[in-house]
């Protein structure tokens, strides 16, 4: 279960379906240097993303899978 606090490049790595939804809210980021030292709420903040349905998104497609 992914809660925000893991950093964006662990939740790639780990989960690799969910780059489709990062692209979705417009965070391209997973890729750049940022993406290991932020979290993903830390992230979604500084992209004015709503945390919790980024969370939920990411969740939803992490057990479809």
């Amino acid at each position: 279960m992914i809660t925000g606090s893991e950093s964006i490049t662990d939740v790639v790595e780990k989960y690799p379906q969910t780059v489709q939804v990062f692209e979705k809210y417009g965070m391209h980021c997973f890729g750049c240097m940022a993406a290991r030292f932020e979290n993903v709420e830390q992230g979604a903040l500084a992209h004015g993303i709503d945390v919790a349905s980024l969370i939920e998104d990411l969740n939803k497609t992490v057990n479809n899978h």
